[in-house]
């Protein structure tokens, strides 16, 4: 089955994704395995993906691995160059020999190769950093993943990270940026990154829940006959570079988060929506 991937699109290397993805954060667990709702998982994202939101992002570290594996029962019977998956390496796999490994067990939970593999946490241990990344572009030559990217990054080290990569790019930096924590802008992250050419990936875009519930995005929202979650999300992704990946439990999740596409607040709105979390 093909996913006709939204018209709403931003772009990752030299693919393009649906500009709010699938994130899976509590899916399937947290830090360990809960299979109490693996279905209703699965058919969430199974939904996300006949919608058009053709961006699923994962980890290692979710649910430990049972993430990934539902990921990988979801995608089943989709054409898989239609859909683009993200993982994550956690700090403690960090390491040439180790990262490799790591990268191994994530791919055969998922079923495929990983587009794009993200190092989840920095560690203080620079070298540790280093010795991944150089791995990484090994494991792209063999074609287990496509892309390399970070999370959680100042711009410090982004750029220390991006002077130690030997042969490709790092082209994600996934970090926690909402309308009411705007760190990545006023540390000028978001600039540098929009400079060099590297999408910004937004965790927790909702504010678990908190901008949902906001009823001065909501006043902005019907304007738009959108909800208050719709306009938080949307505010992200009117800049060029930036990507959400808002949690996909449920088909509620979903539809509501589909919504947020396909059309852009004015500049006015935009900056109303600045003074709902002042």
């Amino acid at each position: 089955m093909r996913v006709k991937a939204f018209n709403d699109l931003k772009r990752i290397g030299d693919d393009k994704v649906t500009a709010i993805g699938m994130g899976t954060w509590g899916v399937g667990g947290w830090e360990s395995p809960d299979y109490s709702r693996d279905k209703e998982h699965i058919e969430a994202l199974r939904y996300g993906l006949e919608l058009g939101m053709n961006l699923i992002d994962t980890a290692e570290f979710y649910a430990s691995g049972h993430s990934e594996e539902l990921v990988g029962k979801a995608i089943e019977g989709f054409e898989r160059e239609d859909i683009f998956i993200v993982s994550k390496i956690w700090p403690t796999h960090f390491g040439y020999e180790s990262a490799k490994k790591a990268a191994r067990v994530s791919a055969k939970r998922l079923g495929t190769y990983i587009d794009l593999y993200l190092l989840h946490w920095p560690t203080e241990d620079f070298r540790k950093i280093e010795e991944t990344l150089h791995a990484l572009e090994e494991l792209v030559d063999e074609g287990l993943i496509r892309y390399i990217g970070v999370s959680n990054f100042d711009l410090e080290l982004l750029k220390r990270s991006q002077e130690v990569m030997r042969k490709y790019e790092i082209v994600v930096n996934q970090v926690k940026y909402s309308l009411k924590d705007r760190r990545p802008e006023e540390s000028g992250l978001l600039e540098y990154m929009k400079r060099e050419g590297i999408t910004l990936m937004a965790y927790t875009p909702l504010e678990k829940g908190t901008l949902a519930r906001n009823e001065c995005l909501a006043e902005i929202g019907k304007k738009y006959n959108k909800t208050a979650a719709q306009v938080a999300l949307n505010w992200l992704i009117w800049k060029e570079n930036v990507v959400a990946i808002p949690k996909a439990a449920n088909k509620e999740h979903i539809k509501e988060n589909f919504g947020a596409m396909g059309w852009r607040l004015s500049k006015e709105d935009y900056e109303k929506a600045l003074e709902c979390v002042r």
